[in-house]
């Protein structure tokens, strides 16, 4: 169904099994996948494509320019997977060059007011709450959890699994399965996250003595990496340490209160 207030350009190409609901405006360059469904107000632009069963609901605008000075209306592009869902008023930036898309997996929720700067990758099972910002350049990885009002600085990685307490505000690197409160602060595992996953009593049981090693040791992070690496971690903690190892912005760092079991 297309509604007959929608303005559908006639090069976009919008799959005929999608739901086009009342003033939906998409451009040229659009690509809608099978059984998407836009809600009112809805405005696609840009070299956007998304994939099958995309809810998108009132007010959406999703492949915009990037607020970047540098940008020079060079067709840079969205993509985005299936299956996720965009409540209202969401907005999500293209890229700010030709040479890397802004991308978006699968399964994600990005509930209202949320938004996503340019160039950013968020993963797959990822939940946006109301509110929460991500800066251009950001990664978010699997099954992250950011919360209302959360701040994510440019260039800045979330790990899978991480979550970040309401308003809280990052710069730096979230390590997988932890929790960021306040400031660039960490307050110990996301524990009811990995339980809900399914790690095993052991695999949460090596991951808490590896944050206290890593994060609470009171020594150098280099030298608790260095300790760690030489013993025999499951592939979860190794998911742990290979994020520590990689970051290049440093790590949000323990603030000494106990969250973890």
């Amino acid at each position: 169904m297309i509604h007959p207030t929608a303005l559908i350009h006639p090069q976009a190409a919008v799959d005929p099994t999608a739901w086009v609901g009342p003033y939906v405006v998409v451009d040229a360059d659009v690509v809608v996948g099978p059984r998407c469904w836009l809600g009112p107000y809805v405005h696609l632009t840009g070299h956007t494509t998304l994939g099958a069963d995309n809810r998108l609901h009132a007010g959406c605008v999703l492949g915009d320019a990037p607020q970047d000075l540098k940008y020079q209306d060079e067709p840079t592009r969205l993509r985005i997977g299936e299956g996720n869902c965009f409540r209202e008023h969401v907005t999500i930036h293209r890229a700010n060059k030709v040479a890397e898309d802004t991308v978006v997996g699968a399964r994600n929720l990005f509930m209202a007011h949320s938004h996503v700067g340019h160039n950013a990758r968020v993963g797959n099972g990822v939940v946006l709450a109301n509110g929460a910002l991500l800066g251009g350049h950001v990664v978010v990885q699997d099954a992250a959890f950011i919360s209302g009002n959360c701040l994510v600085h440019q260039f800045t990685r979330v790990g899978t699994l991480a979550l970040m307490q309401g308003g809280a505000a990052i710069s730096k690197d979230l390590p997988p399965y932890t929790v960021a409160r306040g400031h660039n602060g960490l307050c110990g595992l996301n524990t009811v996250g990995l339980r809900r996953a399914g790690f095993t009593p052991g695999q949460r049981l090596e991951l808490k003595r590896l944050y206290h090693r890593l994060f609470r040791g009171g020594g150098r992070l280099r030298d608790a990496l260095a300790a760690a690496r030489h013993e025999c971690l499951g592939e979860t903690a190794q998911v742990l340490l290979d994020f520590v190892a990689q970051s290049t912005r440093g790590l949000c760092a323990d603030t000494g209160a106990r969250t973890d079991e």
